[in-house]
């Protein structure tokens, strides 16, 4: 019995130009042309590709240039973006027509495994929410140099205070900045806890400092920096937040009920994940996609490597934050666990909470892909001891 006739396409995209191959299910090749990547080109490609009768397209995920061409095409056929390490060529005669060859050879064989593309919200989501843990980044810099800049000029406010960011601390710098540098007018504004906690006097001696013109005038560029981004990064954590309330309010509020997550941590784990579980068959799965999967590496009997595995690292990196939030949530499973295994087993502090960030992504698989809410088994375990005391109590106190 004959196979029903099948046409795929591939494409090997680059900065300038994308390579074309159309086969049919006998792998004999159909068409193929070179075209730039120019939306109008990319536009001629896509009709080009219904008028041959392809139904299904492959590509690699290379660098961003893959995203144009996608969008094109996405609303045309059935898209798969491959990931280049798992279609590999063997060494030898390489050319950019042979690349898109291979992988029209690879998409007729079923052999690609497509990568997770979200659709176009969560896409949006992701750019809000990556621009923030860059400007987050930015911020920090900044902070540091100011700190620097002042350290250098003999203030030691930061030696006295908790955190280069609280009140007293931003006060004196914005006074600073106008060009207040008497060290009795800048001790006013140093909060009463930290005067009565190290003396007044400690205090005055931290605020004495040597500013120069170039000094002030430096600090105040700096302290327009960090305010700038500050303000860029509370405006950008609206937009994901209002596009989490418009299309994923359930999964939203449902998702702030886990120990630690709050509408940032919420809304930057829907952005990554989609809030749709379907590409993701078990929670193994999005545990690897994450990387929070410990690396099977043996030979010989020996265990050579078992550190997480590569990837997304922002959906890590807000879960490993969430997991120091939860390991310090008192009456929880996570911060029950954390005693237990560091305290009681000394295991290194680091890698437990590693594994809290796994349970709690594990726990997320759960609640978005059953519509179930979080249950914490250590509170509800607790209630339980709680009600049967006071239920031995009363009997006691009757008998």
């Amino acid at each position: 019995m004959d196979r029903p006739q099948r046409r795929v396409a591939s494409l090997d995209v680059h900065k300038d130009t994308v390579f074309l191959c159309i086969m049919d299910n006998s792998k004999a090749k159909i068409f193929e042309k070179v075209y730039s990547t120019y939306t109008p080109s990319l536009a001629e490609m896509c009709r080009d590709m219904v008028s041959f009768g392809v139904t299904e397209a492959a590509m690699e995920s290379t660098a961003t240039y893959w995203i144009p061409v996608w969008n094109v095409l996405c609303g045309s056929m059935a898209l798969k973006l491959a990931n280049p390490y798992f279609i590999k060529q063997l060494p030898g005669r390489k050319s950019d027509v042979k690349d898109a060859q291979w992988i029209a050879e690879c998409l007729v064989n079923d052999t690609i495994r497509g990568s997770f593309v979200p659709n176009t919200a969560v896409r949006d989501m992701r750019k809000y929410n990556r621009r923030i843990f860059d400007l987050q980044e930015y911020l920090t810099y900044n902070t540091n140099k100011l700190d620097s800049l002042l350290q250098g000029c003999g203030f030691r406010l930061s030696n006295l205070v908790s955190k280069i960011n609280c009140k007293s601390y931003t006060e004196c710098v914005k006074a600073i900045s106008s060009g207040t540098t008497d060290p009795k007018e800048l001790v006013e504004l140093v909060h009463g806890r930290t005067k009565n906690k190290h003396g007044r006097q400690a205090v005055l001696d931290a605020l004495t400092a040597d500013f120069h013109a170039a000094d002030i005038d430096l600090i105040r560029q700096y302290l327009e920096m960090v305010e700038t981004t500050e303000r860029h990064i509370e405006d950008c954590q609206q937009q994901p937040t209002a596009l989490c309330k418009e299309h994923f309010p359930k999964q939203f509020e449902r998702l702030q009920t886990i120990p630690g997550v709050k509408e940032r941590a919420a809304s930057s784990i829907i952005a990554e994940t989609g809030a749709d579980m379907e590409p993701f068959e078990k929670a193994t799965d999005i545990v690897g996609w994450c990387g929070l999967k410990p690396r099977n590496d043996e030979s010989n009997r020996k265990i050579k490597s078992n550190k997480i595995t590569h990837g997304n690292r922002f959906l890590r990196q807000i879960l490993i934050e969430v997991s120091w939030i939860a390991a310090r949530t008192r009456n929880c499973f996570f911060s029950n666990y954390s005693f237990v295994q560091c305290t009681q087993r000394h295991k290194s502090k680091m890698k437990v909470q590693v594994a809290i960030a796994r349970k709690v992504l594990v726990a997320v698989w759960h609640m978005l892909h059953d519509e179930v809410d979080f249950k914490d088994i250590y509170l509800e375990r607790l209630k339980k001891q709680t009600g049967e005391e006071k239920k031995r109590a009363s009997e006691s106190s009757m008998a």
